[in-house]
């Protein structure tokens, strides 16, 4: 079994601009869910926007990022960044999940999800958001 730990970015309607970007200095591949992909726009008009994405590259650059939804409150700088813990075995997952929410304060369930087969986020009691998802394959976008 191995994990990994990823930056994950928040922002507001630029997710992919900046995931472009990085992709043009780090190289890599690019992959990109919308709120539309995942059957998950509150807002119509943010349907188009990223849910999911990353940039990974083969010499093991990686980065996420998402867009805020306009239903989430959001100011540049302001909880700028998630630490996202990702695995292919479900159970380990859980097992990491189970013994970080007993002293933070859940943000979704860890449950199925659009993208992953499991994934939840949490704050733990320091203010650091963890996010931890079973990690599946995607094509690049």
């Amino acid at each position: 079994m191995a994990i990994t730990t990823v930056t994950h970015v928040n922002l507001r309607g630029n997710a992919r601009e900046a995931l472009e970007f990085y992709r043009s200095v780090f190289g890599g591949d690019l992959t990109a869910v919308t709120y539309a992909d995942a059957h998950s726009a509150q807002n119509p008009d943010e349907a188009d926007q990223i849910m999911w994405g990353q940039v990974t590259s083969p010499d093991g650059f990686a980065i996420m990022a998402y867009d805020v939804p306009s239903s989430r409150p959001w100011s540049q700088g302001d909880a700028p960044f998630f630490v996202s813990v990702r695995g292919r075995d479900a159970d380990e997952i859980s097992g990491y999940w189970k013994k970080l929410a007993a002293t933070s304060s859940v943000v979704v369930d860890l449950a199925p999800a659009g993208w992953a087969p499991l994934y939840g986020m949490l704050t733990d009691p320091y203010g650091i958001t963890w996010v931890l998802d079973v990690a599946v394959d995607h094509s690049a976008a």
